[in-house]
């Protein structure tokens, strides 16, 4: 089995070009960086232009997620406890979340790849997961069973939430996807 490398202490910066259905080209990134025992991933959402902040555990567990769209403070903020229970920074308990180990958003194949990263699949090998859908333009979020099969030394299929299709993604040294055919190509 090839051995993913853990994120570097220094950081770590991924981007990708995508094409809207208008023909425009835009940019979705992520900056990953390691502090207080555990890592925080900013990001861009390309066309949804939105901002991203995942807090996940030194071993890649989501422990929070903020989206901000076009104010300072976020526009919808979530937490989850160690016992998995979801629920809003308002105190608000989420148990249509509960179960669900991961956020999914359609503009970046991030989210996806920290599944990948997390899970410790043999070649052949799938799971089966639920995880919170972000729908970024109406703040909804719904739960939804998504299965990842490692295929190949550095190869994952999984259902895309940007075409609503299986792809099949090669990813880096430290997880993170490559290019995803017919919807991302990596710059950085």
């Amino acid at each position: 089995m090839a051995v993913v490398m853990p994120f570097p202490h220094s950081g770590l910066h991924a981007e990708w070009s995508m094409l809207d259905d208008e023909g425009g080209t835009h940019t979705s990134s992520v900056d990953i960086r390691f502090e207080n025992e555990g890592y925080t991933a900013q990001g861009a959402l390309g066309s949804d232009r939105a901002q991203f902040v995942l807090r996940l555990s030194a071993t890649l567990i989501v422990q929070q997620f903020m989206l901000f769209r076009d104010m300072d403070e976020p526009d919808l903020w979530l937490g989850r406890d160690r016992s998995g229970r979801w629920g809003e920074i308002n105190g608000a308990h989420r148990p249509d979340l509960d179960g669900c180990s991961d956020i999914a958003l359609r503009m970046t194949p991030f989210s996806s790849s920290i599944i990948c990263k997390r899970l410790p699949l043999l070649v052949g090998h799938a799971a089966s997961l639920n995880v919170a859908h972000v729908d970024v333009e109406t703040l909804q979020i719904e739960p939804r069973l998504r299965t990842f099969a490692r295929i190949g030394e550095r190869r994952w299929r999984y259902h895309s939430e940007h075409s609503a299709s299986e792809v099949e993604v090669d990813v880096d040294d430290y997880g993170i996807a490559r290019d995803v055919p017919g919807e991302f190509t990596r710059l950085a």
